[in-house]
C-alpha cells in the first residue's frame, strides 16, 4: 500500500515540474516580448516637440465646399471595359453643372431602398 501513495507522489511531484517549467517558459517569453518591443520603441522616431505640430493655415480653417458636377459619360464599347480603363478615377465629373440644385428622390419612388412602397411613412 506504501508503493501506491509514493508512485501517485511521483507522479504529482512530474506534474508540479512539469508546471514549473511550463511558467518559468512562458515567463521567458514574455520578458523576450517585453525586451524586444523597448528594442522597437528605441528606433522609432521620437514624438514631435511643440513647434512641430500641424499648424492652422493664415486664412483660417479650410472649410467644405459643395457643388454638384455633370456626370461623365460612360464611353460607348463592344467590350467590357474594367475601372481603369474609364476615366475619372472615381470622381463624378470635371465639369460643374449650371443648376447647383441637389437632386431629390420624388415622392412615392423608391429612392436607394426596396421596392416604393410607402416605408415608414
Amino acid at each position: 500500500m506504501n508503493t501506491a501513495w509514493m508512485e501517485l507522489a511521483a507522479g504529482r511531484g512530474a506534474l508540479g515540474v512539469g508546471l514549473i517549467v511550463a511558467g518559468v517558459v512562458v515567463l521567458a517569453l514574455l520578458l523576450g516580448a517585453f525586451v524586444l518591443g523597448i528594442r522597437v520603441m528605441r528606433r522609432e522616431s521620437p514624438t514631435p516637440r511643440p513647434e512641430e505640430q500641424p499648424r492652422m493655415p493664415a486664412g483660417g480653417p479650410v472649410r467644405e465646399t459643395r457643388e454638384v458636377r455633370e456626370p461623365d459619360e460612360m464611353p460607348q464599347s463592344d467590350t467590357r471595359l474594367t475601372p481603369h480603363e474609364l476615366k475619372g478615377n472615381g470622381r463624378t465629373g470635371d465639369r460643374t453643372s449650371p443648376s447647383q440644385e441637389r437632386p431629390r428622390w420624388n415622392e412615392g419612388s423608391s429612392g436607394s431602398f426596396g421596392s416604393g412602397g410607402p416605408g415608414g411613412r
